[in-house]
C-alpha cells in the first residue's frame, strides 16, 4: 500500500490501482512470495507484467494477465532489474555540478544505460531559467519545478571524462534492452517516455562508457581510471536503496569520504539517514547531498528541486 499511497498516487493512477489490488490479492501475493525477496519490488513487478501482458485496466484483466503469463513474468523479474534510467534527474544534478570547481570527471554507480552521465548534452526548463540542448532541437528538454533558493546555471558544465558502473548495463543498440527501459516509465507519463527516447537517441550518438560491475566491489578500480587533472565526482540516484546490507552501505560511504572526490547522493531519506538528520523529509522526495551534507529535496524523476 505504501507504493500506492506515496509513490504512485498523483503520478500514475493505473499503478496506484494495481498496487492496491495486489495488496489485497492472495493470487498476486502468492506469485510474489515465490520470488526472492529482492525481486518483489513494485516497479519491477509492474514493468515485467506490462512488458509481457500490456496494460490491463481492470482487476479481472490484471488477474487474467498474471494467471496466463505467470512464468513469463517471473522469468523477466528474475533476469531483469529495476534499472529506471531517468535522464530527467539531470535537471536536479546540473545546478549542483555547476557549483563545483574545475573541469569534471563524472562516475555514476548504478548507471543503467548511462543516460544520466550526459547532463551537458540535454536541455532544461526550470521555469525562471532555461538551457537549450547544445546539439540543437533533437535533444530533450527536461522540465523541473524549482524553489526560489535554487541556483540555476546559465551554461552547461564542462565534463571532460565520464564512466558508469552497473551490474548489467543495458545496451542501447539492443531493442529488448530499450524496450525494458521504456517499460519502466510509468504508463500515463507519455511526455517522460518521449524525453527518454530523445535521450536514448543522444546517447547513441555520444555513447557513455558503462562497465559491468558491482559498486560494493568494483568501484575502486574505476576510480583509478579518472584523469588526475579533473575534479572527480561520484554520483548515484535511487541506487543504494537496492543495497540492502547496511554494512555495505556504510562501507560505500566510508570509501566516498576517504577519497579526494565529491560525492553526490540522490536517494530516499532512509538510505543514508544522516544526510537528512534534523530535517523533515517531504513525502515522496529524495534528499540530494553533497559530500554527506543535504543540499536539496528532489523529485524522484527529476521533476522538482527544492534547494535547502
Amino acid at each position: 500500500m505504501r507504493f500506492a499511497q506515496i509513490e504512485a498516487e498523483g503520478h500514475s493512477p493505473l499503478f496506484s490501482d494495481w498496487a492496491r489490488h495486489v495488496a489485497g490479492s492472495a493470487r498476486a501475493l502468492a506469485f510474489l512470495g515465490d520470488l526472492p525477496p529482492d525481486r518483489r519490488q513494485p516497479n519491477l513487478f509492474f514493468a515485467a507484467l506490462r512488458l509481457v501482458g500490456g496494460l490491463p485496466r481492470t482487476e479481472a484483466a490484471f488477474n487474467d494477465v498474471l494467471t496466463c503469463n505467470a512464468d513469463a513474468i517471473a522469468a523477466v523479474m528474475r533476469t531483469r532489474r529495476t534499472q529506471t534510467n531517468e535522464p530527467g534527474r539531470c535537471a536536479c544534478l546540473l545546478p549542483l555540478l555547476a557549483r563545483l570547481d574545475g573541469p569534471l570527471a563524472l562516475i555514476e554507480v548504478g548507471a543503467s544505460a548511462g543516460l544520466c552521465l550526459l547532463p551537458d548534452l540535454y536541455g532544461y526548463d526550470w521555469g525562471r531559467a532555461r538551457l537549450d540542448p547544445p546539439g540543437g532541437a533533437g535533444g530533450p528538454v527536461f522540465p523541473c519545478r524549482v524553489n526560489d533558493l535554487a541556483p540555476l546555471p546559465v551554461h552547461h558544465r564542462e565534463i571532460v571524462w565520464r564512466a558508469g558502473l552497473d551490474l548489467a548495463p543495458p545496451d542501447l543498440e539492443d531493442a529488448g534492452d530499450v524496450a525494458w527501459l521504456e517499460a519502466l516509465v510509468w504508463p500515463e507519463q507519455t511526455d517522460r517516455l518521449a524525453r527518454l527516447r530523445q535521450a536514448v537517441a543522444v546517447a547513441r550518438q555520444e555513447p557513455p562508457p558503462v562497465v559491468a560491475g558491482d559498486l560494493t566491489r568494483d568501484l575502486e578500480a574505476l576510480l583509478t581510471q579518472a584523469p588526475a587533472d579533473a575534479r572527480l565526482v561520484v554520483m548515484h540516484s535511487a541506487v543504494l536503496t537496492y543495497v540492502s546490507d547496511p554494512d555495505a552501505r556504510a562501507d560505500f560511504a566510508r570509501l566516498m569520504r576517504s577519497r579526494d572526490l565529491h560525492w553526490i547522493s540522490n536517494e530516499a531519506p532512509g538510505v543514508f539517514p544522516d544526510h537528512a538528520k534534523g530535517l523533515t523529509p517531504p513525502a515522496g522526495k529524495f534528499v540530494m547531498a553533497l559530500d554527506g551534507h543535504p543540499i536539496a529535496w528532489t523529485g524522484p524523476h527529476g521533476q522538482s528541486l527544492d534547494w535547502l
